[in-house]
């Protein structure tokens, strides 16, 4: 159909930095999920400078690509998926409800994409947007599996609201989502990204929230709070005082380039408030 836009491939491994095979294979799977991830950051920011979130391919390689910012999951997910889908794997778009730091008797809405990728060694879960837990592999939809990734190892178990998605950190298992095996589309997402990017109670209209793993370690800003955890557990911690610090924090961790406007609309408004939480 005239007018739609086309996936520009070669930018998008440019992007990640991804020179290995091709062909819809498990291998390549992996390989490009892991360049993914160490590459394209979770991140809010057009959340909190309110601006609003597009889903359709040309503003997702705009933004992701040419622009080489992060986003969070509907956004580098979305990407991912149309990666894939133009490679020729078999990919369905899938929703979740998170239930990492959530208390069980909290109920949350569906609101993080992943998808279900099929190949002839059988289905496997695929997820690059999920804050500081983003997955850095793809998993096999075994059950009650332990099963490692080039980061923490994961599992997923059945559960009554369909599969539950777990981490092992530290030594412990932690709930991460929750989700069902029911497609969706690209309208179902946007319906969740409007409510999660616009919403007074969300957490991404709140906070500032970036995410990003790299070899061996996980880097996470909340806020003022700049954290390099280790595969261990072990973390340490450096509490931002500025939007200056914080920008350029984003910079040299994150790869994300603020403008002087992105850092008027999206830090600034929201430092007492950061400030505020930390001290109380």
């Amino acid at each position: 159909m005239s007018g739609e836009t086309t996936l520009d491939l070669e930018a998008y491994l440019a992007r990640i930095g991804y020179d290995g095979p091709l062909a819809p294979t498990l291998g390549t799977l992996k390989g490009l999920h892991y360049a993914h991830a160490l590459s394209i950051p979770f991140e809010n920011i057009d959340v909190l400078a309110k601006r609003p979130i597009l889903l359709d391919l040309a503003s997702l390689q705009k933004k992701l690509v040419t622009e080489k910012r992060g986003g969070y999951c509907f956004e580098v997910n979305a990407l991912f998926a149309a990666v894939l889908k133009e490679l020729g794997f078999d990919v369905t778009t899938l929703i979740g409800r998170v239930r990492w730091m959530s208390p069980e008797e909290v109920d949350t809405a569906r609101s993080h994409m992943l998808m279900r990728v099929e190949l002839p060694e059988g289905p496997y879960l695929a997820d690059v947007g999920f804050g500081g837990l983003t997955m850095t592999g793809p998993i096999r939809f075994d059950m009650d599996v332990e099963q490692q990734t080039p980061h923490e190892p994961r599992r997923l178990l059945t559960h009554e609201d369909g599969f539950e998605l777990q981490a092992k950190i530290a030594g412990d298992w932690t709930p991460i989502y929750r989700f069902t095996m029911e497609p969706h589309r690209r309208t179902d997402y946007e319906v969740a990204s409007w409510y999660t990017s616009t919403h007074p109670s969300s957490i991404f209209v709140q906070f500032l929230i970036a995410g990003l793993p790299r070899d061996g370690q996980w880097l996470s800003l909340f806020n003022r709070d700049f954290k390099i955890r280790g595969l261990d557990g072990k973390a340490e911690t450096r509490v931002l005082d500025s939007a200056d610090e914080i920008a350029e924090v984003l910079d040299t961790w994150f790869g994300i380039s603020l403008s002087e406007e992105d850092k008027a609309l999206a830090i600034e408004p929201y430092l007492d408030q950061w400030r505020a939480m930390s001290a109380g």
